[in-house]
């Protein structure tokens, strides 16, 4: 689990550090990091550094040190390293180091963007944590001119961008981006991942990560967004214990589909079966029953005693969910929220609950909660923001769905799990993420003996599989992308979904856990 902090509490960290004169030692290490992860990356690529065509855009503070003293390094084994001056006010000791390394220094100028989109490599340390706002002029018209040079060249051979510690022009703490910005295929960050290099935009131009760990300590400090990756499953993941039975194991009960919406509360129904539910419990109209019972023989088609609730797939009779969600306000059962049940929210829930809206929906609950409400397009352009701010208003966790699905919990902390393949823009998906998410809650409900309330919280017991809601949604989410990539359809996301969780039980599911977005931390 990736944690994020804001710019502010990496400042901080690193403020004992430097009061203390260590802030030459910290270059040192923070550039022999970042240097070695560009030759890895080099010689990945060409199969050398010696000749490697490299250039290195250098700002005026510590990451534009970093980058001069990696450029030094590269140097000294052979590259042909160009520094751009972009600011004019070039690191001293880094600037004389790489001038000893054989290394050559130019001012921006008309020239710079031909010649840095003909390299090789582009190491980015031109602005780092303590930047915010759109890019401007000079700056600006270098790097869009840079990027689409380097985009329409037609070489055979990619060119690779690694940025320091955050992309220029990406928001270190909410990862907002201006209309340019720096695009990196590798970010090399130092001391502790950036908030905004977890959260959508920044994510997005980061590419992949790779810590440099240069000593600080951020214990002190609480993290602000928590960013799950594939290999979590095997500790969060609930899995079934010898000693249970169906009724500990977890019975959910499901509220799902229609006459006009049928398939929907199949897909629900399947996607919880196929998580390794105990008993789920279906309230349908019988056309909705008969086909689930056909695929589903186990699930039991009569009301009972259950510890979770999931409503809303597929349009469901709106006096059935009613029962359901005040049985779970009565009972303190945890449940889920999803699409028809949406508009039965004008208040928040006396539970345990997870909300689960896209971006139209989000605006149509924040209209019933709030005032002042965002259109569809602010909610795309700004999601963390407004998750957050339905989260607070709901008193609840807002699992706001899309490309990089947000889970926003009322204290303004954040989970960013793995953004899905585009396979899941297609109709079912979101039905099969509130099965995914049902069956969790059901099959953790016994074992919640304290309520998580964020990554700082000290009362809850970590010990066994994740018990906080927003880190199981952020599970839900991962798993969900992970079967994404096995079908090209919504039907046959339940029996990737029990290809995933059965990879797990035997711990061999970690086989297409890069195939998320390509990325792989470090």
């Amino acid at each position: 689990m990736r944690l994020g902090y804001p710019a502010a509490a990496i400042r901080a960290a690193e403020a004992p550090l430097l009061d203390a004169g260590r802030g030459p030692v910290l270059m040192r290490t923070a550039a022999a990091g970042l240097a070695a992860v560009c030759r890895r990356d080099l010689i990945e690529a060409r199969g050398c550094v010696t000749g490697a065509r490299v250039v290195v855009l250098a700002g005026a503070g510590n990451n534009g040190g970093d980058a001069l003293f990696a450029g030094a390094d590269l140097s000294r084994r052979g590259a042909r390293v160009t520094v751009v001056d972009v600011l004019g006010r070039l690191h001293p000791e880094g600037a004389a180091a790489l001038r000893a390394a054989g290394g050559d220094i130019e001012p921006l100028g008309a020239e710079s963007a031909p010649l840095t989109a003909r390299a090789e490599l582009v190491i980015d340390g031109i602005l780092g944590t303590g930047a915010s706002g759109s890019l401007r002029a000079p700056l600006d018209t270098f790097i869009a001119d840079w990027q689409a040079a380097a985009s329409g060249t037609g070489s055979a051979r990619r060119q690779r961008v690694i940025a320091v510690d955050v992309p220029t022009g990406v928001d270190a703490t909410t990862g907002a981006v201006g209309a340019v910005h720096v695009r990196a295929d590798r970010t090399v960050t130092f001391g502790g991942h950036k908030a905004g290099l977890l959260l959508p935009g920044g994510a997005d131009a980061a590419g992949e990560l790779a810590l440099v760990d240069i000593g600080l300590d951020l214990a002190p400090f609480r993290p602000t967004v928590e960013a799950p990756e594939p290999a979590d499953l095997a500790v969060g993941w609930p899995f079934p214990q010898p000693d249970m039975h169906k009724y500990t194991r977890g019975v959910l009960g499901l509220v799902a589909g229609s006459h006009r919406y049928p398939g929907a509360g199949l897909l629900t129904t399947a996607a919880a079966v196929s998580t390794g539910l105990g008993m789920l419990r279906l309230l349908a109209p019988d056309e909705v029953t008969a086909a689930v019972l056909d695929r589903c023989p186990e699930v039991v088609t009569e009301p009972g005693r259950v510890q979770a609730w999931a409503v809303g797939p597929g349009a469901p009779d709106t006096l059935l969910m009613r029962r359901a969600i005040i049985e779970a306000e009565n009972r303190s059962l945890p449940l889920v929220i999803d699409a028809g049940g949406l508009g039965l929210l004008t208040r928040p829930l006396e539970t345990t609950c997870i909300v689960t809206p896209h971006a139209g929906e989000l605006v149509d609950l924040l209209g019933r909660l709030t005032t002042g409400v965002p259109t569809r397009a602010e909610v795309e352009a700004d999601p963390v923001t407004h998750a957050v701010r339905a989260a607070q208003a709901f008193e609840g966790v807002i699992a706001l769905k899309g490309r990089r699905t947000i889970v926003a919990r009322p204290d303004g902390s954040v989970v960013a799990p793995p953004p899905g393949p585009a396979a899941l823009a297609t109709a079912g998906s979101g039905d099969v993420l509130t099965g995914i998410l049902g069956a969790l809650l059901a099959t953790t409900a016994e074992h919640r003996t304290a309520e998580y309330r964020g990554p700082c919280d000290q009362t809850a017991d970590r010990s066994g599989p994740a018990t906080d809601i927003a880190i199981l949604a952020g599970l839900a989410v991962t798993v969900h992308g992970l079967a994404g990539h096995r079908t090209t359809h919504a039907s046959g996301l339940p029996a990737a979904v029990e290809d995933i969780v059965l990879g797990l039980m035997t711990g061999s599911a970690g086989a297409g856990a890069e195939q998320i977005d390509g990325r792989r931390g470090e």
